[in-house]
């Protein structure tokens, strides 16, 4: 290996902290020799050196958790690949609990923690104590321990890592900024530094808080901001051992490690301290930022109640440094939309210790491979819009992102901060009519009505929310006379040109060789064949078709469908979102009441379900669409923008006699898990396939040319299915299901569920999920089963079905 600089590589790498050093040891791992780590100043420079060295294996989901826990893995024989030691150690990690209300949500990540197999025990305050002689639970209701959490010093771990990628081929260069990155009709070409400028294939910014800046550099969005980041270090203290486990007090926003016969007490504390507004100065490395001991107090007075001796302990060290953070509070990875083979790992709120194994390991899949090697939505870079990058709004949201780490994790909890900006033009509607607005990508999307004289507020908990009775009769309404439901955030694409059948044809799995105004469901299929999209295609005439997909998937799929584009073919892809608003109209009553503002036949023999035409409504032209995600009777109005509010008054005026009611997105949860309608993101994703997830009516395989997937389809239905998504229904009314519970059949686990409602028709709560039997997942194996799902550490009993619970022979929907 030659220590000069190169004029080309392979791949080069932007940043030499934990994650840097991990992608290309993990590179050499695959191979790949030609790998260039470029570091601006020296390793681990800029947040890595003062990371507290956590290492917990339990994460939000299953993926992310196999991440975590192979990273465990791999620093635990670090030391003895390179020599280099990496002060990992296994004392396990406690988390107790003051409240009820915490300790339910511990219970419940425990039997989370149980579908990835994890060894995760609830234990009682006393239990904890013995843990933990120090600590003082007289308020502690309960805590949950895992044994095989650990911790590791960063800069030896990365020191490790580096030494590996090097003894593997890979080229490190310290002392070396990277002043602009350069690309081609589309592609990343190379970088320039200030040493000189390398050609390369394949760019990856892992550049930690100067990562938004090394985007722009190329175009690429990269929203994330630095945040101040405080622990301190108190004089030695007794019974600082090392086999404390590292200990959590949520509540207390506060962590607590056993450093050297010393306590690191660290704080994520709920009002955050944006940093670097004004930019990261250049010289920065192995720098501090003030103290602030009125900021830290708060978190100091609770952890002295927690850790009383701590009262008597001198501080040693008060520490203060940035750390960055994403809107959403989960890092970003994977190849930039707007710049093939640009790839983005950054911002990892925290927890890049922690993630830096899995993260090396499955970034350098993607780059050798092309893929990713299993789902990894909750991170990719492509659920980020481009308004996120925006400053003001990274600043504004950095205060609140920082201490969701350690607040309660409710179900449906919202942000609250960076709040009003992509809005319907019903807006003002709907707030009008008692609207609660959830937030999700910027988006202000009605979840539920509140009645009037009661505030459209959440009030959360594990168990039934303060809108648990509203969303109920909504959901009567949608089964019983008919409800009105803003869908405007939804993405929409137009694709055209005389190659668009042939595109779609070959990215869809359904056949789109259809007449004009038929709409197909269908899904976008990766080679082997999981679901990359979950969607509807109209048909508009010969050349032209209009996709609409989630709106959390917006840049993800227009990315995928621009990319599966041949050079040689010729059709256009254009983003349409703004240009329509949705109203969605659902129930047994929605025919009656949109004839009366239309000349349009609605008859089903006239307008059959799957049907799409452009109907007057009022004084508009609209695009009325026969579907329904809800399970009954139903069209999504497509509206251009500035008709909006008009056609809007004259449903609502008319709707009083017909009943109408407006309807906001828990409904529309609720209605469609009674359907068992699935969601693209919890129920199906790219390691899902059609097959597997029970859509195989929606998959066209004689079509002539084939279709992405198509042999990996085939295979599979050669070999039988050992593993299916079926629908549960709780034996008990009371408990409700979210997601990420573990199955039990006869006993044994045999999968979890992915997403989980109340029904309020059937009267219990819902929740798909799969499960796998090496012998096949078959009728019989289901009905001579006796099934249950474990929430909050309890079994409770539950019916499986492979149909739906709700009309299962879909006769509602075609009236």
């Amino acid at each position: 290996m030659s220590n000069s600089f190169p004029a080309s590589a392979q791949v080069v790498i932007i940043g030499g902290g934990i994650i840097g050093c991990s992608v290309a040891y993990h590179l050499t791992k695959l191979g790949w020799k030609d790998v260039v780590l470029l570091e601006r100043k020296s390793l681990t420079c800029g947040t890595t050196w003062h990371a507290a060295g956590l290492v917990a294996q339990l994460r939000a989901t299953h993926n992310m958790t196999l991440l975590a826990k192979y990273t465990a893995e791999l620093y635990r024989g670090l030391e003895e690949e390179t020599g280099q030691a990496t002060g990992f150690r296994q004392a396990g990690s406690l988390t107790v609990a003051s409240t009820a209300e915490r300790f339910e949500e511990l219970k419940r990540s425990a039997s989370m923690g149980r579908c990835f197999d994890v060894d995760v025990n609830v234990v009682t305050p006393e239990e904890a104590k013995k843990m933990w002689p120090l600590v003082n639970i007289e308020d502690i209701v309960g805590a949950i321990h895992i044994p095989k959490d650990g911790m590791c010093n960063p800069i030896d771990t990365t020191t490790a890592l580096a030494k590996g990628a090097k003894m593997g081929g890979a080229s490190i260069f310290e002392d070396t900024r990277v002043t602009a990155v350069h690309n081609n009709n589309g592609r990343v070409t190379g970088v320039a530094t200030d040493k000189g400028e390398i050609a390369a294939d394949i760019v990856v910014n892992c550049a930690g808080m100067w990562a938004r800046e090394v985007g722009r550099m190329c175009g690429v969005n990269v929203p994330l901001h630095a945040a101040e980041h405080f622990y301190i270090v108190t004089e030695p203290m007794e019974g600082m051992t090392n086999d404390l486990p590292v200990m959590r007090d949520l509540n207390g926003h506060a962590y607590y490690k056993a450093d050297a016969g010393k306590l690191l007490l660290g704080a994520f504390e709920p009002n955050a301290k944006p940093w670097g507004m004004d930019g990261i100065p250049e010289d920065f490395s192995f720098d501090t930022l003030p103290e602030d001991w009125d900021h830290f107090e708060p978190v100091m007075e609770k952890a002295i109640h927690r850790l009383p001796a701590l009262a008597e302990a001198g501080v040693q060290l008060f520490f203060c440094g940035p750390e960055s953070f994403t809107p959403d509070d989960r890092y970003l990875l994977g190849e930039a939309p707007e710049l093939k083979n640009f790839f983005v790992a950054a911002g990892f709120n925290s927890v890049g210790i922690q993630s830096g194994g899995g993260v090396g390991k499955v970034l350098a899949s993607w780059i050798v491979d092309g893929a990713p090697p299993m789902d990894l939505w909750d991170v990719d870079i492509r659920r980020m819009a481009p308004f996120q990058g925006n400053s003001r709004y990274l600043h504004d949201r950095t205060i609140e992102a920082l201490g969701l780490l350690y607040d309660m994790h409710w179900p449906f909890r919202q942000f609250e901060s960076a709040r009003g900006i992509k809005r319907s033009p019903l807006h003002d509607r709907l707030l009008a009519k008692g609207a609660c607005f959830g937030e999700n990508t910027g988006w202000e999307r009605p979840n539920w009505y509140a009645p009037r004289g009661i505030e459209p507020r959440y009030e959360y908990s594990f168990g039934r929310q303060n809108w648990f009775d509203h969303n109920a009769a909504e959901h009567r309404a949608v089964r019983e006379q008919v409800a009105l439901f803003d869908q405007t955030s939804f993405a929409k694409f137009l694709v055209q040109g005389p190659d668009a059948e042939k595109v779609l044809n070959r990215i869809c799995a359904n056949d789109l060789s259809v007449p004009a105004d038929r709409i197909v469901y269908t899904q976008w299929l990766n080679e082997r064949g999981g679901i990359e999209a979950d969607l509807t295609v109209t048909r508009l005439d010969e050349n032209k078709y209009f996709v609409v997909t989630a709106f959390a998937t917006e840049y993800r799929d227009y990315n995928w469908l621009q990319k599966n584009i041949r050079e040689d073919e010729h059709a256009i892809v254009t983003n349409v979102t703004s240009g329509y608003a949705v109203i969605s109209i659902m129930g047994p009553n929605s025919r009656n009441l949109l004839s009366g503002l239309t000349n349009a036949d609605l008859s089903s023999q006239a307008f059959p379900f799957g049907t799409s035409r452009e109907i007057e409504l009022g004084y508009a032209l609209v695009r009325a669409t026969r579907i329904t995600f809800v399970g009954e009777l139903g069209w999504e109005l497509y509206i251009p923008t500035e008709f909006a509010v008009a056609v809007y008054d004259l449903i609502v005026e008319r709707g009083h006699s017909f009943g109408l009611t407006h309807a906001g997105y828990h409904t529309l949860n609720s209605c469609r898990i009674e359907k068992a309608y699935r969601h693209w993101g919890h129920d199906i994703t790219d390691e899902d396939t059609p097959l597997e997830a029970g859509l195989g009516f929606a998959v066209a395989f004689d079509k002539p040319g084939g279709f992405i997937g198509r042999e990996a389809l085939l295979k599979m239905k050669e070999a039988g299915m050992k593993r299916r998504l079926l629908t549960f229904a709780l034996e008990d009314p009371q408990p409700l299901m979210y997601h990420e519970e573990p199955i039990y059949r006869d006993g044994v686990k045999v999968g979890s569920t992915t997403s989980g409602m109340f029904g309020h028709t059937i009267g219990s709560s819902i929740a798909l999920g799969y499960i796998s039997h090496q012998d096949g997942v078959s009728k019989d194996f289901i009905e001579s089963g006796n099934f249950e799902i474990e929430l909050a550490a309890q079994r409770i009993p539950a019916r499986a079905s492979m149909r739906c619970f709700y009309d299962p022979r879909h006769e509602r929907i075609k009236i």
